[in-house]
């Protein structure tokens, strides 16, 4: 029998749901890596960023004797950030004692002298004090306020009070607070407005979870905890495996 003049078998034909459930365990499994690697990539290149920036800042000021670059082949990250951890701990601790607090209140006093620096460095000084002395409330609680329009609420940052001058200036006896409503998804531009404390209404929520959920947009709601973020990256991958593991089956035929 001469084969040659057989006609050539049909190609064969690949159902359709196979394409579509290569295709599903394709995203299931891009999606579970993206949701794994993202936070730890990212979190990874802001770190080395801010080494790499100390390290630019301190590095000039260090003597090119007591950089480990010197005698060792290759750069050292972080070395500059290590020597600004110990100079400012040797300040505060210089600081503390009566020498260096006099020191202090001469260059306080040489800056005050200056018109324009004068505003600058008093204005940051409160900032600093106030964010990292521990005593002071401001941003440590949050709350909502009706804004841009009535029936739209807003996550707001609260600050102090008012001074006596600004609180008299405002109208209406009620009691007035400063709250800062940071913008979604860089949380450090925003509006910063005085309003009635009626106004305004806290929430059981900590300054990081609001910072999360500006950032994210509303993506990552409070309450997200790390438990429940794995326990949607292990239903991914439950789902991505069932999907591998069930048998491709072409679809019914229609019957006309």
């Amino acid at each position: 029998m001469n084969l040659d003049a057989l006609p050539p078998a049909p190609p064969a034909q690949v159902p359709p749901d196979a394409h579509s459930g290569l295709m599903a365990r394709f995203r299931n499994y891009f999606l579970t890596g993206l949701i794994v690697a993202g936070p730890i990539a990212i979190t990874f290149y802001l770190t080395w960023w801010f080494v790499t920036w100390v390290d630019g800042l301190v590095r000039p000021f260090v003597p090119i004797a007591y950089r480990p670059e010197t005698y060792l082949p290759f750069g050292l990250p972080g070395s500059g950030l290590i020597v600004a951890v110990v100079a400012l701990t040797l300040l505060g601790f210089l600081t503390a004692n009566l020498i260096g607090r006099t020191l202090v209140d001469l260059g306080e006093k040489l800056l005050g002298r200056m018109p324009v620096v004068r505003a600058i460095y008093r204005g940051l000084k409160q900032v600093f004090e106030t964010l990292f002395s521990g005593q002071g409330s401001s941003f440590r609680r949050v709350g909502m306020v009706e804004f841009p329009s009535p029936g739209m609420w807003s996550i707001v940052l609260i600050s102090q009070a008012p001074s006596v001058e600004i609180a008299n200036s405002l109208p209406g006896r009620e009691e007035h607070i400063s709250v800062f409503l940071p913008c979604a998804p860089n949380p450090t531009t925003g509006f910063f407005f005085y309003v009635p404390r009626s106004k305004v209404i806290e929430v059981e929520m900590s300054a990081e979870d609001a910072a999360t959920l500006i950032m994210s947009c509303g993506v990552v709601q409070p309450g997200s905890d790390a438990q429940k973020k794995m326990a949607a990256i292990a239903g991914m991958a439950d789902a991505a495996r069932a999907a591998n593991a069930s048998p491709l089956q072409p679809s019914p035929a229609k019957v006309e």
